[in-house]
């Protein structure tokens, strides 16, 4: 498939990112010429890290794709963000059955908002159909093992992070 010269967002809390995240962004990465990645803060989650950590855990593990990538933080409609950068395009990651249920709402109302920006969609690798943001967070938390599911970088902040509560807890 023969890159396009569209701009693609990709919206996501991203607290941690994941394999899986990771995986999807590097394949809208092949189809489109430029994939901005909309950290939207979303206080309601309680995020653990900020969005710069968030931001640069994601130019960590991706360091080859330098100015392809971009990173935004934004509240608000997607489809106003993206009209505003000039996207035709949102990407969406789908694991299960569950979230494509979720996501056929969004999409639709999305196309209902604005007409001119589609969605597309990309099915998880099935290493990481199970994988999610909150149940890494869960896991690290109780001290698991979270190898393979984060890049090294995260895996090493959700250690720090979840060793240092744990010691001032004591």
């Amino acid at each position: 498939m023969t890159q396009s010269t569209s701009i693609a967002v990709y919206p996501g809390t991203f607290d941690p990112i994941t394999n899986g995240h990771l995986d999807i962004l590097e394949r809208a990465l092949a189809l489109f010429k430029q994939v901005v990645v909309t950290i939207a803060p979303n206080i309601r989650k309680n995020p653990l890290f900020t969005t710069d950590e968030r931001i640069g855990f994601i130019r960590d593990a991706l360091p080859q794709y330098g100015g392809r990538l971009e990173f935004a933080v934004f509240e608000g409609l997607l489809v106003d963000f993206c009209r505003a950068r000039g996207s035709s395009v949102i990407v969406r990651g789908l694991r299960a059955l569950a979230d494509f249920e979720y996501e056929f709402q969004f999409a639709h109302m999305n196309r209902r908002l604005a007409p001119g920006v589609d969605t597309v969609f990309f099915m998880t690798d099935e290493r990481n159909h199970y994988v999610s943001s909150s149940l890494v967070k869960e896991v690290a938390s109780l001290g698991g093992d979270v190898t393979g599911l984060v890049p090294a970088s995260v895996q090493a902040a959700l250690t720090e992070k979840y060793d240092r509560q744990r010691s001032e807890k004591k």
